[in-house]
């Protein structure tokens, strides 16, 4: 992909994202055909969080909850640890990573959008969470000390990054030994040309999704083990293009 490509993506992806925070437009509703029929639920119940964890955090990290899942459900973050949110919005993966962690561990989140990193920090400065922390930055260059974090999630953000393999090797780096990956994301199969090149059309989840094999390959790439796909579901058929959301779990040697 050639620079000039990459850099219009991110700005898309910016620009795309600092306006979501005021209309609640996700990544999902930006495609009619894309999300699921369940106009009585909010955005972060028809991500799978429970109502429990959604009582619990700022109500406006909730109802911003731009994802595809709930990465936590398959992480088994323990008290002390740090835990690093790829494209963390408006917080709500991180306040409820923040929980699990406790006084003695960390939660940061990472966004390229500073309309969002302004967002989570008022919703943390509302909830008065002291062990979480918000910084800007891009996933694929984290502002992240090497081998200082357990876990690494994120939420369907992955599949919005240009350069997929330099994410994966940034999260390796981040990672301590034996730390783990845990994400829920996009894949897709049957992506036309027009569509992988159409720049204005990536803020949808979709242009950007690799298809299954590729995504997983991507992150043996990088040097992770035990690359496995912990639950997938299909979510949209457009055309030719089948795709689907997916949870996946890996682990960096110890």
């Amino acid at each position: 992909m050639k620079q000039h490509n990459v850099e219009q993506i991110k700005a898309s992806v910016r620009k795309h994202y600092a306006s979501s925070i005021k209309t609640d437009e996700s990544c999902c509703s930006s495609l009619t055909d894309c999300c699921p029929d369940t106009p009585t639920n909010s955005p972060a119940e028809k991500n799978g969080y429970t109502e429990a964890q959604i009582s619990s955090i700022p109500t406006d990290a909730a109802e911003h909850s731009f994802g595809c899942g709930n990465p936590l459900e398959y992480a088994d973050v323990q008290e002390g640890d740090i835990v690093v949110d790829l494209g963390s919005g408006a917080g709500i993966d991180v306040f409820l990573a923040s929980q699990l962690v406790g006084k003695n561990g960390r939660a940061i989140g990472i966004d390229m959008t500073p309309e969002m990193i302004e967002k989570a920090q008022q919703n943390a400065e509302e909830t008065g969470a002291k062990n979480v922390d918000f910084r800007l930055g891009e996933i694929e260059s984290m502002p992240v000390e090497d081998k200082s974090v357990d876990w690494i999630i994120s939420n369907c953000v992955i599949c919005l990054s240009p350069d997929k393999d330099k994410v994966f090797k940034e999260a390796y780096r981040v990672l301590k030994p034996g730390g783990k990956l845990v994400v829920s994301d996009m894949v897709a199969n049957n992506m036309p040309r027009w569509a992988k090149a159409a720049v204005s059309a990536w803020v949808s989840c979709i242009s950007g999704a690799l298809p299954e094999d590729q995504y997983l390959d991507a992150i043996r790439q990088a040097g992770f083990e035990d690359v496995q796909v912990l639950s997938k579901s299909a979510y949209a058929k457009m055309r030719q293009v089948e795709v689907a959301s997916v949870k996946v779990a890996a682990v960096k040697p110890a």
